[in-house]
């Protein structure tokens, strides 16, 4: 391909996000709780995925799925482990490079080696806390002092001996402290700054490939003020847990980075409001990068495609975070915003099932015209009204010892197995979205439940952790289960 054709393709932005929940976006919200202007008018006037999902949700395997495009049993990251090498070769960046981009990733990685740059020409990184790269005993540039750009820009604008926590609040805790620093500090704030820097700098002979990955909203839990003050004033003193007929209350106090419990209400207030407000707040920077993308004559010419890595339980069902098979967990926010209707496509709201191992596979058609040889699929039919052949059901999970779980998700239905517990839910997706009525006793279910059972079995019939045997589930004891199906080589 020549330069003046490689000069007509558009540049391609991802932007993601970590742990924002589907319903984050007002857009997607039937009450439009949550302050996203921005946000909403990007979806609105692009493609939304009203079911797009995160199959295995938490960073490192959500990551690995994106990136890659391949599902689990391909990727093998079936939980979170940090220190596993990411030696896979095929990855989005690393084809939009082959095919002459200048391929640019700021802000949130989560790979290993934390400086790895899996098609990426170049990385400015910001992970996080990160535990695995807390470590001093590390050999020297392995820690998070190394690992870390932010970190660095802080140091030099604010002294050497600041920290990322100096304000005590760690990267899984529900308790919450308002930033304490100028806005213009914040990591949203400065993955905002390093994108514009990147458009100043680019090579404007060739098209650019951009993943723009915030590391918020999540926790530490510490939104600017103003948008922090912008829930604390609004949100009621009691929530709605979305409660139903199967949760177990463990009768004590959550510790500040427990995955079950629940909260008291003023605590349960503050957290939503600082959660919610670093929503607002990437709301409100992304707002203004495609200020300056519309500066810089570049928004007619751009394809972007909004998404999370998964969600947030935020108390729901009486758990926090993520790594569970219920929708604020594993449902995300996706859409296709294309200000130049470069695709020029009719349908604007897709229902079908889509998740990110998608996203690869939809981003070199879109852009590109080409095909890659992935798990997911390219979502250009749904864009043009082409539904034949579409998944009709996906399979989801998440290693997390006891809890660990398997699910499949259609349409209509979610069916859940827990393996250690041995542990079964179904719940109808039309009439209880919230999840609250498990129907897995009820007898008048039981064809639905020998149907999804059967796909379960089909998806795990060959794991190594013995979920299946003689054809039927069985129950395994936790210490078959693993995070990683197995060790890739470095």
């Amino acid at each position: 391909m020549g330069v003046k054709d490689m000069k007509q393709k558009p540049n391609v932005i991802l932007l993601m996000v970590d742990q924002m929940r589907a319903d984050a976006l007002s857009f997607n919200d039937p009450n439009h709780f949550a302050i996203t202007p921005t946000l909403d008018m990007m979806a609105s006037l692009g493609y939304n995925f009203e079911q797009a999902y995160s199959p295995v949700p938490s960073c490192v395997p959500a990551r690995a799925a994106l990136l890659t495009g391949m599902d689990q049993s391909s990727t093998g990251r079936v939980g979170y482990e940090d220190e596993v090498p990411w030696n896979y070769t095929n990855t989005l960046p690393q084809t939009f490079r082959d095919w002459g981009y200048q391929t640019e990733c700021i802000g949130k990685m989560h790979v290993y080696p934390s400086r790895k740059r899996m098609g990426f020409d170049h990385v400015v990184l910001h992970d996080g806390y990160l535990h695995v790269d807390r470590k001093y005993e590390k050999a020297y540039g392995q820690n998070f002092e190394a690992s870390s750009d932010y970190l660095e820009f802080l140091k030099k604008e604010l002294g050497h001996n600041i920290d990322m926590i100096d304000d005590g609040v760690n990267c899984n805790s529900w308790d919450v402290r308002p930033w304490e620093l100028p806005e213009k500090y914040h990591p949203t704030n400065w993955v905002v700054s390093e994108s514009i820097q990147f458009l100043k700098r680019r090579d404007p002979s060739v098209p650019f490939f951009l993943k723009m990955s915030f590391e918020k909203p999540h926790a530490p839990l510490n939104p600017p003020k103003y948008f922090y003050d912008l829930y604390m004033d609004s949100l009621p003193d009691e929530t709605d847990l979305h409660i139903g007929n199967w949760e177990r209350l463990e009768e004590k106090i959550p510790d500040l980075y427990a995955h079950r419990g629940k909260l008291k209400p003023d605590a349960q207030k503050r957290m939503l409001a600082a959660y919610y407000g670093l929503v607002s707040h990437i709301d409100n920077q992304i707002s203004r990068f495609l200020t300056a993308l519309q500066e810089f004559d570049l928004d007619k010419n751009t394809i972007i495609w909004f998404v999370s890595d998964h969600g947030d339980q935020l108390g729901e069902h009486y758990l926090f975070r993520k790594a569970y098979p219920y929708q604020g967990s594993i449902k995300v926010p996706s859409f296709i915003y294309d200000p130049g209707n470069i695709i020029a496509a009719s349908h604007k709201t897709i229902k079908q099932l889509v998740k990110l191992q998608d996203i690869f596979p939809s981003l070199v058609d879109l852009a590109l015209g080409e095909y890659v040889e992935v798990d997911g699929k390219s979502v250009k039919q749904l864009l043009f009204g082409q539904y034949e052949g579409w998944r009709q059901d996906f399979h989801g999970e998440h290693s997390k010892g006891v809890d660990s779980c398997q699910f499949v998700l259609t349409q209509d239905w979610k069916f859940i197995w827990y393996p250690v517990k041995n542990e079964y839910q179904l719940f109808h997706m039309p009439t209880d979205p919230n999840e609250m009525k498990n129907l897995i006793t009820e007898e008048s279910y039981a064809p639905v439940i020998e149907e999804l059972t059967a796909k379960l079995v089909q998806y795990l019939q060959n794991r190594p952790e013995g979920f299946v045997k003689d054809g039927q589930l069985h129950q395994v004891q936790v210490e078959a289960i693993r995070a990683t199906l197995y060790k890739e080589e470095a």
